[in-house]
């Protein structure tokens, strides 16, 4: 018996597991349910082994508390390898006797909750089809079946396998649209059961091109590559027979074919198309231009190959190649894609993306590589645009989707659980030089054309000191005196701040076409955090800090917008913890009260706010009134903060995540709110209200809330996508309607590392607790 999929392809309300031990207070690995992945597995050496090992290392770093993965891995023949230890079955796929014991081992475990079959008609012998039937139908777990080709125009016989495969799985996964479409029209499979999960891809750091060109002694060369286990199938001899037309016009071309041969064909024919291979590069002449790579290489330096890659040549002479991982590995390394017509191909190429042309087409070929090289922009134009349209391919949204697919399978057995990612500072590092911060960046270059913004080096330098005061890095440090170096940059005569600076230093025309007044505040803002943390800071960044703000006073009762209004509130708060002012006391009521005057104009019963619409950090509202009560006192403020806060709160959450107001239309009284142009800085300031508000109140739902809100970011959004990049330690721009905005800015980068410092900082208060209320149970037990 199978069992049914019923429900929505959500997601419960996450919890997050922090990525310090805390084990005592988890389920432990003899508790979590197992998903079990059928599949050949390394080190045996194929692209199926590959794929399944990447699929569950991603599955790992994201859900690792939700479930334990184990392999059983295929077999056949003499092979007999040393796995890891996730690879706790193996399956001799030519010996009937194991199926069925396979199958009593699994049924018996009541901790598998999920089979998922990797599927390739070569993994199961033809002669044991009826087996590996009998073998389906025996399991009474729910099954994913996974299939990694799907071939057109089935004879009657083949069919039937497929469709027998299909009815006898609970899901299905195909990898393109096509062969979704192919199950459904040409074999009969109900469209209910399939997904598609395109193939994973990894995130790469995109360094510089001609640094790795000269790493592997390429410097000065243009560089086209193809990859992957070789057999006579790549086509690989088209390439060499258009390359004498193109070194003719480009005699700085290199071609490297990467890759050993495949065992299987190795076992079959020996180095047979290799050595042919070899000698049409000596009768060509080519011995200049050719480099073969004649082993299987790590992934690290697969991706490096890749990415010192001008043109990426993918020949495959078999239009029912469903789908090819090497395609899918250069296009996420931005190499611009030269491919023939396969079906993954024409799915993932356009005008806009690459070329294809016809099979074993030499002049085709020739041409189309002839035009690239002579055309930058357009090799630019195709790589920015590639890696647009393959990043949801990443194997962080692919575990996301597996897991999902995983969890409604198995009913109430799986709670996904998403691991905090590790803190990564690499991008926010690359972004920052002796001046400051540099505002945005293509992909994960810095781009100093964009030049500074006060606003950016106020917030980096809260989130440093943050990250300082969590761990005293010393690095964090420097950081701070550059942007605090700043600021007293940005600060004129009159004691008020300008915001933008060019790569040059230099003032921008913009700080006369802007209000700056929001600026202001934020400037103030992180001047008053660096204050509230001079226990643990050098004395002069204190000293300089102070000095800088008093000149900055005298500008305060001139704030009138509610949000600079807002952050000023928050700075003068946090300056005045410990040497408590009353002039400051006094800013604080000013301005609070001006907020109050704000509300009472704007609000009505059923819309609490201090606008007729919401736009960007509307959290800063309440939270500020809730730091002006605690200054003061007034209840009032206290009162207004929480019932505007809740309101907010009312229109930015679902049960299951945040609905971030779009910077698109904002949403005005009396509107629905839209479902794009969502941006990383809004879930921050909702997670520092938050666990303000939580602080303050101790209501549980704000804590759940601010890991709600931040589970955004590792994919809990309306695309089911990471907004943080663990790769690059970067975060995107922006989640659109229907895509990522792939940069990862100053202001979106910074926003991920302070609202992850406060959800850590939550987990360990939460941990505590935990830690007091198991050592009291046990006194009591």
């Amino acid at each position: 018996m199978k069992h049914p999929i019923n429900g929505e392809n959500r997601f419960t309300q996450p919890v997050f597991i922090n990525h310090l031990p805390t084990a005592n207070f988890q389920l432990s690995k003899l508790e979590v349910p197992i998903v079990l992945l059928i599949s050949s597995y390394p080190p045996r050496e194929c692209g199926i082994a590959t794929y399944s090992q990447d699929l569950l290392t991603a599955l790992k770093q994201q859900f690792d508390n939700s479930f334990e993965l184990q392999v059983c891995a295929l077999q056949s023949g003499s092979m007999d390898y040393a796995y890891p230890e996730e690879v706790t079955y193996t399956l001799q796929t030519d010996l009937p006797i194991e199926y069925a014991s396979l199958a009593n081992k699994i049924n018996n475990n009541k901790r598998i909750s999920v089979v998922v079959i990797q599927h390739e008609f070569g993994l199961f012998p033809s002669d044991h089809e009826s087996t590996l039937q009998k073998f389906l139908h025996t399991l009474e777990k729910p099954v994913v079946t996974v299939f990694h080709t799907v071939l057109p125009n089935p004879n009657g016989q083949l069919k039937a396998r497929v469709r027998n495969v299909g009815l006898s799985s609970n899901s299905i996964i195909v990898m393109t649209n096509h062969a979704a479409e192919l199950l459904k029209n040409e074999y009969a499979i109900p469209p209910k059961k399939i997904t598609v999960i395109p193939h994973g891809t990894h995130l790469v750091h995109h360094p510089d091109k001609e640094v790795l060109k000269e790493k592997y002694e390429l410097k000065g060369k243009k560089v086209l590559s193809t990859f992957g286990l070789l057999s006579s199938g790549k086509g690989i001899e088209t390439t060499l027979e258009a390359l004498p037309r193109i070194v003719a016009h480009n005699p700085d071309v290199v071609f490297l074919i990467l890759g050993k041969t495949h065992p299987s064909v190795v076992a079959s024919e020996g180095e047979a198309y290799r050595e042919m291979l070899k000698s049409k590069v000596n009768e060509l002449k080519l011995e200049e231009h050719v480099r073969f790579v004649n082993r299987y290489l790590s992934l690290k330096d697969l991706l490096e190959y890749l990415q010192l890659t001008d043109i990426y040549l993918f020949t495959s002479q078999d239009p029912n190649q469903s789908v090819s991982g090497t395609f899918s590995y250069a296009m996420s390394c931005g190499c611009p894609i030269i491919s023939t017509p396969i079906p993954h191909a024409k799915e993932f190429l356009n005008d806009e993306t690459g070329i294809i042309v016809d099979f074993k087409n030499t002049d085709q070929l020739a041409k189309a590589v002839e035009r690239l090289l002579d055309d930058d922009v357009l090799r630019t134009k195709f790589s920015t645009n590639g890696l647009e349209r393959i990043a949801p391919t990443a194997w962080e949204n692919s575990s996301i989707a597996h897991a999902t697919l995983f969890q409604r399978l198995a009913s109430d057995k799986i709670e996904l659980q998403y691991a905090l990612p590790d803190i990564n500072l690499s991008h926010f590092s690359k972004l920052t030089n002796r001046f400051g911060i540099v505002q945005f960046s293509k992909i994960n270059q810095p781009d100093l054309d964009s030049g500074y913004t006060l606003d950016d080096n106020s917030r980096a330098m809260i989130a440093r000191c943050m990250y300082y005061e969590a761990t005293l890095d010393g690095a964090s440090l420097v950081a701070i005196q550059t942007y605090l170096k700043f600021i007293a940059f940005c600060q004129q005569p009159g004691g008020d701040f300008l915001n933008y600076v060019d790569r040059n230093e230099q003032f921008t025309a913009q700080n006369n076409e802007t209000n700056l007044s929001d600026s202001n505040g934020r400037a103030i803002w992180a001047l008053g955090y660096i204050i509230s943390k001079e226990h643990i800071l050098p004395e002069s960044i204190g000293l300089r800090a102070r000095s800088i703000l008093e000149k900055a006073l005298k500008n305060v009762k001139h704030m009138h917008s509610p949000r600079s209004i807002a952050f000023t509130i928050k700075g003068l708060y946090f300056s005045n913890l410990k040497d408590q002012s009353p002039i400051v006391t006094s800013y604080i009521k000013l301005l609070a009260d001006r907020l109050i005057d704000i509300y009472r104009h704007e609000s009505e019963e059923n819309w609490p706010w201090f606008e007729s619409y919401l736009t960007y950090a509307n959290s800063i509202l309440p939270e500020a009134l809730l730091c002006a009560w605690k200054e003061t006192g007034d209840k009032f403020y206290k009162m207004v903060a929480k019932k505007s806060f809740d309101f907010l709160l009312s229109l930015t959450f679902t049960k299951t995540g945040i609905k971030l107001i779009s910077n698109k239309s904002w949403l005005h009284k009396g509107q629905k709110p839209e479902e794009f142009g969502e941006q990383p800085i809004d879930v921050a300031y909702t997670i520092l209200a938050l666990d303000h508000f939580y602080e303050v109140f101790g209501i549980t739902s704000y804590l759940e809330k601010s890991q709600l809100a931040f589970s955004w970011f590792l994919g809990n959004n309306h695309l089911s996508r990471i907004i943080y990049n663990p790769c690059t330690g970067g975060c995107y721009d922006g989640l659109e309607r229907e895509h990522i905005n792939l940069n990862q800015g100053a202001e979106s980068t910074i926003s991920y590392l302070i609202a992850r410092i406060t959800i850590e900082k939550q987990q360990k208060i939460r941990n505590s607790r935990s830690k007091k209320m198991y050592l009291v149970s046990q006194e009591n037990y």
